[in-house]
């Protein structure tokens, strides 16, 4: 995917869920900007506007619950 401009390592931006690249900035027309994965348009993306990291670090964020309790814990016997 090309037209997107790399968002500068000294500002904290997490990794895509999906597939944990670093996301980039893309114009959107003439509607403004998204933050978005730059391997994949069908990952989380922010709204067309502003730039918007912090929705996209709140969106990005892996919870407890989002993951399967029974694959990431064994039992020893």
């Amino acid at each position: 995917m090309s037209g997107h401009v790399k968002i500068p390592g000294s500002i904290y931006c997490k990794l895509c869920k999906e597939c944990g690249s670093r996301p980039v900035i893309a114009a959107v027309e003439d509607i403004g900007y998204v933050v978005k994965c730059p391997k994949d348009n069908g990952h989380y993306q922010t709204m067309p506007g502003l730039i918007d990291i912090e929705d996209w670090n709140h969106n990005n964020t892996i919870t407890s619950s989002s993951t399967d309790y029974n694959t990431n814990h064994l039992i020893a016997w």
